[in-house]
């Protein structure tokens, strides 16, 4: 490893990619060796570029996501650490990143620490991750309010599914489903189904996790 940590960031979204880079730049612990807006060509710079630590969002506008390029660059290369950043309050993105073997979560917008304490940290050998997502509101609702199973339902319904899909998916009835979405449609104060999967992927609740968008 050279003196400064080789960063590489990735991240579609302009004005995300220009914090990183002042905020690392004003560091003299860090160095940014590149940054991406896109995760399509990530691990082709592993191949010429010696870095250390990859900052890396998880949806980008583009249709590729973090956390599956997280995933090739660990079997890869083991030994770059991987600190994944989102907007989006969805806890699953947490889950799967841990199962992956990253080791740090930062949420942008509502973390406590900021992205120096994070990256400090686990370029310490430290493993940060949030105690759970931010709280976040559809319509009427807070997140905490839905049932693990309506939150199922609400992300199989996000993906633009009908009911007969959704319950394949999730193996239950398309009665049952349906009664879940009227459940959400009461809860959210939504006025269509439509009008529910909309909110829901803007506000990032029950977005999947392995999701393209």
């Amino acid at each position: 490893m050279s003196e400064k940590t080789r960063v590489m960031i990735v991240d579609d979204q302009l004005i995300s990619r220009r914090f990183f880079e002042l905020t690392l730049g004003g560091c003299p612990r860090y160095e940014v060796v590149c940054a991406l807006p896109s995760a399509f060509t990530a691990d082709l710079y592993l191949l010429k570029e010696e870095i250390d630590l990859i900052v890396m969002d998880v949806l980008m506008n583009n249709g590729t996501n973090g956390l599956d390029a997280a995933e090739a660059i660990k079997q890869k290369y083991p030994s770059v650490k991987i600190v994944i950043v989102t907007s989006m309050p969805e806890y699953t993105w947490m889950e799967r990143a841990r199962e992956i073997g990253i080791e740090s979560f930062w949420f942008k917008e509502a973390d406590e620490i900021s992205i120096l304490d994070v990256l400090d940290r686990t370029m310490a050998g430290e493993s940060v991750y949030p105690a759970g997502a931010p709280s976040a509101k559809l319509g009427n609702a807070a997140r905490e309010d839905f049932t693990d199973r309506e939150l199922e339902v609400l992300r199989e319904i996000a993906a633009g599914k009908n009911n007969n899909d959704v319950a394949k998916a999730l193996g239950i009835s398309a009665y049952t489903v349906k009664a879940h979405v009227r459940t959400l449609l009461q809860k959210t104060g939504c006025s269509s189904r439509t009008d529910l999967a909309i909110h829901a992927r803007v506000v990032g609740i029950a977005l999947d996790p392995a999701s393209k968008a």
